[in-house]
């Protein structure tokens, strides 16, 4: 299968006004996520018609300005870069960006507002189960605070819990939600890895940004979101619905963050890319090869031995993974030593000079990724490739990738592989999840399936109707 008409942009969702939305049929969602960098809210909204996703108004705060600790409240977790959090905490300042962007957005809650998914990142720094029920508990509990009411957070179980005008564009008469995100089923055993629904988000998101382009991203996938830590999966051509033969886990934007601290060019601790001006110019600096060799001499790409308990600070269970038929494919460095690799590579470089070879040093990550997965047999001959996460679509690295990214037979992956690149592909995905949970896809633009095959409506009637 020759593919060649592959996006070497960022997909970017397209802007609505609120006048638009209320002419619909819009289904409106606002995604809020805590990551280990930043915090987002971002509200979306779905053309029920056309599965096209747009994007209404959006917020982004840097995750360690969260408040400090007071007296009395209980610490539950921390962030990768040791932001301490606690309940309360998390809970304010997730109420006052989801407030803020509300306000930005004009828009009413109680009318124009369907849905709020909530998901975060931060799960990576955990320790126990607790934690992580604290952390979703404190999430919530700021959505409240901003006067999100429970029943816009949680799934429809008939059509008469959606307001009138969606009715006639939910399947809820039909089939039931059972699991199932964009068609593809997660891990038998969710406890794979700490960000598991990180994964299932971006996946969606990425098959859902494509909706409105001629790019059919359907089963089977393989997606990587690069955030601070990797998350993403990969799966197969099951019909109707794709199983999860390969999840990721580690340090992605992490190791540039470490870089640019060794570097002097942010602070310590805490300080990221996203402190230093941003990636790629007009005119690429050239840059010695050898500093992206000795920089992945320092980077170890794997799958995830069965004595790990973390890998790249992520918590994770290769027992669970085998046991669910899922290779866990993992990223680790050691963090210390990027960063006096950057405090070397910053002796008489440029910060341009310092982008590229960031630049050069992500895009060869995505390469030992890859090679992983086709060592492992993951790779199939329709597999699509997309990414996402801002350790990955900025600066030069979507154009090296594109251009660059090779298969272990030396063929150029872009020759026989679909890829994407996609802004926010985790809000996004909020949007497809958010429908998925009240049954309101399109059999004209189905985002579950195969790519070129038909919908799997009738499938997933079938299959139900069987148990």
């Amino acid at each position: 299968m020759m593919v060649k008409s592959n996006l070497q942009q960022v997909l970017k969702p397209k802007t609505i006004g609120i006048s638009s939305l209320r002419m619909g049929p819009f289904y409106t969602v606002a995604s809020v996520e805590l990551g280990n960098t930043t915090t987002k809210a971002i509200i979306v909204s779905t053309n029920l018609k056309t599965a096209e996703i747009f994007e209404i108004e959006k917020e982004v705060r840097m995750t360690r300005d969260v408040r400090p600790p007071r007296a009395g409240e209980e610490i539950f977790g921390e962030t990768v870069f040791g932001v301490q959090l606690t309940q309360e905490s998390v809970a304010e300042m997730i109420s006052s960006i989801l407030t803020s962007v509300i306000s930005k957005s004009n828009l009413n809650i109680e009318r124009d507002l369907h849905f709020v998914v909530r998901s975060t990142g931060v799960t990576a720094g955990f320790a126990s189960p607790e934690e992580v029920g604290s952390i979703v508990k404190a999430l919530a509990d700021g959505c409240l605070q901003a006067g999100v009411p429970p029943r816009k957070m949680t799934a429809s179980i008939t059509p008469e819990q959606l307001p009138p005008g969606l009715r006639d564009f939910t399947w809820l008469k039909k089939v039931y939600f059972d699991g199932a995100i964009a068609s593809s089923l997660p891990p038998a055993n969710t406890e794979i890895v700490a960000n598991e629904m990180e994964g299932e988000l971006v996946t969606a998101g990425l098959k859902g940004a494509v909706k409105g382009t001629n790019i059919d991203f359907r089963n089977p996938v393989m997606t990587l979101d690069f955030g601070t830590t990797l998350a993403g999966r990969i799966t197969d051509r099951g019909f109707p619905y794709a199983k999860t033969i390969g999840s990721f886990a580690g340090l992605a934007g992490a190791i540039p963050d470490a870089i640019v601290r060794g570097a002097g060019l942010a602070q310590a601790g805490t300080g990221c890319v996203l402190d230093v001006l941003p990636a790629g110019t007009t005119n690429p600096t050239k840059i010695d090869p050898m500093n992206v060799f000795d920089a992945h001499d320092l980077i170890t790409v794997e799958r995830v031995p069965e004595s790990a308990s973390r890998y790249g600070t992520v918590p994770v269970n290769p027992k669970a993974a085998n046991e669910s038929d899922v290779v866990l494919i993992g990223v680790d460095a050691n963090l210390e030593k990027m960063e006096n690799f950057g405090r070397t590579l910053s002796e008489g470089y440029t910060l341009d000079y310092l982008h590229e070879v960031i630049d050069g040093i992500q895009a060869g990550v995505v390469e030992r990724i890859l090679k992983v997965a086709e060592s492992e047999n993951l790779v199939l001959e329709d597999t699509s490739l997309g990414l996402t996460g801002r350790a990955i679509t900025t600066g030069t690295k979507p154009d090296r990738i594109a251009k660059y990214l090779k298969l272990s037979s030396g063929e150029f992956w872009t020759d026989a592989h679909q890829i994407v690149f996609v802004e926010d592909g985790l809000a996004m995905g909020a949007a497809v999840a958010a429908r998925c949970m009240n049954s309101m896809g399109t059999t004209k633009h189905p985002m579950g399936g195969r790519k070129g095959d038909r919908c799997i409506m009738a499938e997933r009637m079938k299959l139900q109707g069987k148990k």
